[in-house]
């Protein structure tokens, strides 16, 4: 019913949304939510970290939480980790439900918990040779919140 995954290889929106409506006739929704890494202050690369097996057990719960709240028929949750280059997608979120509120939902709850309940650690290369580590956001705590 659900497939979480954290890669280094780019996602197929279209071949990963067709998985989930595949020879099934009780989806009536799907929604979608690609995250792509921004070019913000001349960054030359994002370089996203993570402990696997804490990353996907995380994932994890953020799915059983949403098929706890949503009547979901499926879900996808891709999440990509390495070296990334602006332009690059990041992460997938897909959801699928009879009907598209619920898919709707759905999926701005997972990419909002992702943000904020997600352990990924990310830092920022700039063209110039500095590094950083990115920071938690008030504005992601704030969206999280809400739900």
């Amino acid at each position: 019913m659900a497939r979480i995954a954290v890669q280094e290889a780019p996602f197929d929106l279209a071949a990963e949304s067709a998985l989930l409506s595949q020879g099934r006739t009780d989806v009536g929704a799907i929604a979608s939510f690609v995250g792509l890494c921004r070019a913000d202050d001349a960054l030359g690369a994002l370089v996203l970290e993570h402990y696997p097996a804490m990353t996907e057990r995380a994932m994890g719960r953020l799915v059983d939480e949403a098929q706890k709240r949503w009547p979901l028929t499926g879900c996808t949750v891709i999440h990509r980790v390495g070296r990334l280059e602006p332009g690059a997608p990041i992460v997938l979120v897909l959801t699928a439900s009879a009907h598209r509120a619920a898919a709707l939902e759905a999926c701005a709850f997972l990419i909002d918990w992702l943000k904020t309940k997600a352990p990924f650690w990310k830092r920022e290369e700039f063209a110039s040779g500095e590094t950083r580590w990115v920071e938690a956001k008030a504005g992601d705590d704030a969206a999280a919140d809400r739900w």
